[in-house]
């Protein structure tokens, strides 16, 4: 595979993109597994779902070829849009915002499906992921997607911290509302981006699997963080070698070297090598 990345740019695209999304899916993922929302995650991906196939009923409708990786973030954010109205909607029962979300998505992603004829190789990729599908345009726009992660958790840390351990104070801060829509709309950037590397119906695990393995073997937030990016960069590199030398699926294979990594840690905490299964109780 070292000689493929320097041969081919479609494999460096690939790498790098891996890297990336292996970076940002674990880093946002560890404020949807502390917020207890990690069934955002899949809803949001099932709108992306319907984003893609709307995506690529409107290129065969049309004979031009368009983006699908653009459709899917305008419907991705709009679905993030939805879960936070609805939220205001159902106060007493938030969440059901995400189950008519996640319907929506299904739905509409079935609809464009039948209208555009059924699957394509390409939307197969979009699915489950496809190490030789990105293109250079592909890279420029998961990397910036990115740094506005990174920007937003820079920039929103503390309030973000407050949100997640201490939300009613955040609601008299007048905080909650305002950074949980900034941060679902980022989680929908973040599904968008790391659709090409694991695809759409594996995207949750690498935004919840790291972390969850992460927690067993950390004891504060900050370390929590840390050891989620290393453990998902680690599950994005040893699935793109595997699955390169294997000729299977990348985004499975990520996603079983994931659980392989959570299977280990929970070993390494049953017999005492870790601190405490509580990251999530220090600041």
């Amino acid at each position: 595979m070292i000689h493929a990345l320097v041969e081919y740019d479609f494999m460096r695209f690939s790498f790098l993109s891996g890297l990336i999304v292996g970076l940002i899916a674990p880093l946002i993922g560890t404020f949807i597994v502390i917020r207890r929302l990690s069934l955002i995650a899949d809803a949001l991906s099932h709108v992306t779902l319907g984003g893609i196939t709307f995506g690529v009923y409107i290129s065969s409708l049309i004979g031009t070829t368009i983006n699908p990786l653009i459709t899917g973030i305008m419907f991705s954010v709009a679905g993030a849009l939805g879960i936070e109205r609805l939220r205001t909607v159902y106060k007493h029962y938030q969440e059901l915002a995400i189950p008519i979300i996640m319907s929506l998505g299904i739905a509409l992603s079935v609809l464009f499906l039948s209208l555009a004829d059924g699957f394509n190789q390409d939307l197969f990729g979009y699915l489950f992921g496809s190490i030789s599908a990105v293109s250079i345009s592909d890279l420029v726009l998961i990397a910036v997607i990115g740094i506005v992660v990174l920007l937003f958790i820079y920039l929103f840390y503390k309030e973000m911290l407050l949100v997640s351990f201490d939300e009613e104070y955040a609601n008299v801060m007048n905080i909650s509302r305002w950074i949980h829509f900034m941060f679902i709309i980022v989680v929908a950037l973040v599904i968008s981006a790391s659709m090409r590397i694991v695809g759409i119906l594996l995207v949750s695990a690498l935004m919840t699997l790291p972390v969850a393995a992460a927690m067993r073997v950390t004891s504060s937030f900050r370390q929590l963080m840390i050891m989620s990016v290393i453990l998902g960069e680690a599950s994005v590199i040893a699935g793109l070698f595997l699955s390169f030398y294997l000729n299977i699926s990348p985004g499975g294979t990520i996603v079983l070297v994931s659980i392989l990594i959570l299977l280990v840690t929970i070993l390494l905490d049953r017999i005492g090598v870790s601190k405490n299964d509580t990251a999530t109780e220090s600041v």
